[in-house]
């Protein structure tokens, strides 16, 4: 197939970018470059050394002798250029990753707030209003969160993937109508992925355009099969309390003997994926799109965990300790979480399971570039209102002595 992979340069468009390129597919990247300006705005860099755009895809071409394409292009403002290049390519099919995508950053600051919702929304109605006024026949695949469905919001039953059957009362009787999992986002990065949703259904059913909606779950791990190949090829690992994810952040803390930050009770319940069951999903929903008049929606997750477990788990492997900090986030201290993930099941997807192996990979990787720690962006400060209690309130000194040259103790 020839695929745009929009947001390619990010933290799961990079790798999905060169595992299709491997699996003998034509790749373009389309990226305007925002996630390495937003490093320079918080003053924080990826652990892992990510070279230039450039010099990866050399990179890639001479460890694979394949070549990816680049278009640098700004998706939420050059709606003409977007057209003008999906009219040369005839792109099979678009990979959509091009929005801002960390909740804590979203609520960061009226100006992230709106920077968010600018962007990412702009963005996806950009693509479909292109795939339209072109005629382009392209599937889309779309990354979504886990997080459009709210966490508590349906409690210990099992959440669908994307839509429930209502029974809607008439004066006739009941009337069966299937309709999206009501929304109930957390943040206005969660926010805009709803918003997604509601574009989606309305240019699938006035246009008939073909689209996948992967509502993904927490992505941890750092290197697929791809980026291990030369050190030129390798995947962000971002640690900083906006953009880190959880458990690849308490990887990190452990790596260098700093207490695994747990914010509130730790009882949050959440939905967790490999990165290499990222790029895989990704290529089953590019293999498997719909017909057309209503978008197909995947949980893209493979197994949950509350955040409490997880920190003692990597705790006692390790041997740091846990610091419990006030929550910035406004959410339930505990919540169940019960998702259904048949499709991507039936389709072929072995899970990658949490194991010591793959935890230790990522402990592996921050040992390596300790030295590019920045202590001071560990811990979240972006709070999601005025007055909230935040995580200055609790102050403790990072250890950074540790841990010895034979590694992290697992």
């Amino acid at each position: 197939m020839n695929i745009l992979v929009l947001g390619g340069d990010g933290f799961c468009g990079w790798p999905t970018a060169l595992y299709l390129s491997d699996r003998g597919h034509d790749v373009t990247v389309l990226d305007n470059l925002s996630r390495r300006a937003i490093d320079l705005e918080l003053e924080v860099q990826s652990l892992t050394p990510i070279r230039p755009l450039g010099e990866r895809i050399r990179a890639w071409r001479s460890v694979s002798g394949r070549q990816i394409g680049f278009v640098r292009l700004d998706l939420a403002t050059e709606h003409e250029r977007l057209a003008a290049v999906l009219r040369e390519l005839r792109p099979d099919a678009v990979v959509h990753f091009a929005e801002q995508r960390a909740a804590p950053y979203s609520m960061r600051s009226p100006q992230a707030k709106r920077y968010t919702v600018d962007n990412n929304v702009r963005a996806t109605h950009n693509l479909l209003s292109a795939l339209v006024t072109t005629g382009i026949d392209a599937a889309v695949v779309h990354l979504g969160t886990m997080g459009v469905y709210g966490y508590g919001w349906s409690g210990s039953a099992p959440i669908p993937e994307g839509y429930l059957t209502v029974k809607v009362p008439t004066p006739d009787g009941d009337v069966l109508r299937e309709i999206l999992h009501p929304a109930n986002p957390g943040s206005v990065y969660h926010l805009t992925k709803t918003l997604d949703q509601l574009m989606f259904a309305f240019y699938a059913k006035n246009d008939l355009l073909r689209i996948t909606d992967l509502h993904q779950g927490i992505v941890w791990g750092t290197q697929t099969a791809q980026t291990e190949r030369d050190e030129r090829l390798i995947n962000r690992f971002d640690y900083d309390g906006d953009y880190g994810t959880v458990l690849n952040r308490f990887l990190m803390q452990a790596a260098i003997g700093h207490p695994l930050t747990v914010h509130g009770t730790g009882g949050q319940t959440r939905a967790f994926i490999h990165i290499r069951d990222t790029v895989r999903c990704i290529e089953i929903a590019l293999q498997n799109p719909p017909s057309g008049a209503k978008p197909q929606v995947f949980n893209q997750v493979t197994e949950t965990y509350r955040v409490d477990d997880l920190a003692k788990l990597v705790a006692s492997l390790t041997g740091v300790d846990v610091a419990y900090l006030p929550n910035p986030r406004q959410e339930d201290q505990e919540n169940d979480l019960n998702v259904r993930n048949d499709q991507f099941i039936a389709l072929g997807l072995e899970p990658t399971t949490l194991s010591e192996g793959l935890m230790a990979e990522c402990t592996h990787i921050a040992t390596r570039y300790r030295h590019r720690i920045d202590p001071s962006k560990i811990i979240a400060r972006s709070v999601w209102r005025e007055g909230m209690a935040t995580s200055d309130d609790l102050a403790f000194e990072p250890v950074l002595d540790t841990p010895a040259e034979g590694g992290p103790r697992w």
